[in-house]
């Protein structure tokens, strides 16, 4: 097999091993934070609770060919659905196509999925769940200081300076306005981004607070709200971890060069 079958080859495996966790995050989202369990059994409409049939669940597809809606009881089905398959398929292809064969691809893919999943549940319910950010963030710092040992002080100073910086935010900003920011959800979820960044974590969280910061006065205008008005901060910070893992060290050698003569 010549050299750019193998990677064609390896992006599309990627992808569609994509689609397939991306289905599987959408279980998990819905049911994590509604306390069901993940072992229940095959995916069910939220509107009739009718168990789907394997045709009724393959990702993208069932979605279009049911013009999404349930074929038991015709309820719509929400499009967040599809688009985490998508978004899943879409960020797995292109870490295939970023990184190729090697080791780093597999925490890489870990990596996504946690910030794919976690993005939907602090977008539905404003938490980040301990149960997915702490094990991940364990899995990806020793997964990374097994793959690039030399680079252990990176991996593991980037991941407790991200969860550390992140906490003095957000007891500086208790302290001044006496109201909650970030939540520790955050703190737990930057902790986890360093562990699989390293130094460009410094870039993700840049690009996720900027972002955040412009989206929430965004929302505040257009809803009539005020500073006090909620915005969940998770997915910001997964946007942020995206660009990270693609182009942070691009960024930094950028900023480097612009402040070195």
């Amino acid at each position: 097999m010549s050299e750019v079958a193998r990677e064609a080859f390896l992006i599309v495996g990627c992808g569609v091993l994509g689609l397939l966790v991306g289905s599987f995050l959408n279980a998990w989202a819905y049911r994590l934070p509604r306390e069901i369990s993940i072992a229940r059994g095959r995916s069910f409409c939220p509107a009739c609770e009718k168990q789907l049939s394997w045709y009724e669940n393959v990702p993208l597809a069932s979605y279009a060919a049911q013009g999404g809606r349930c074929r038991g009881c015709g309820a719509r089905i929400s499009i967040r659905y599809p688009l985490g398959e998508a978004v899943t398929a879409v960020l797995f292809a292109g870490a295939a196509a970023f990184t190729g064969w090697q080791w780093v691809l597999l925490p890489q893919l870990v990596f996504l999925a946690v910030l794919v999943v976690v993005s939907e549940i602090d977008l539905e319910y404003s938490i980040i769940p301990n149960v997915i950010v702490l094990p991940a963030a364990a899995i990806g710092l020793a997964a990374m200081i097994a793959i690039e040992p030399g680079r252990w002080y990176e991996w593991l100073g980037a991941s407790l300076g991200s969860a550390a910086f992140l906490f003095v935010i957000a007891w500086v900003y208790e302290r001044i306005r006496g109201m909650s920011g970030l939540g520790m959800g955050d703190v737990k979820l930057a902790l986890c981004m360093g562990a699989y960044l390293g130094w460009s974590v410094i870039p993700a969280l840049f690009i996720g607070f900027v972002l955040g910061a412009v989206i929430g006065v965004v929302l505040v205008v257009r809803q009539k709200g005020d500073m006090k008005t909620a915005v969940p901060f998770g997915p910001f910070l997964a946007f942020g971890g995206v660009v990270g893992l693609f182009l942070g060290p691009t960024i930094i050698s950028a900023y480097l060069g612009l402040i070195t003569p």
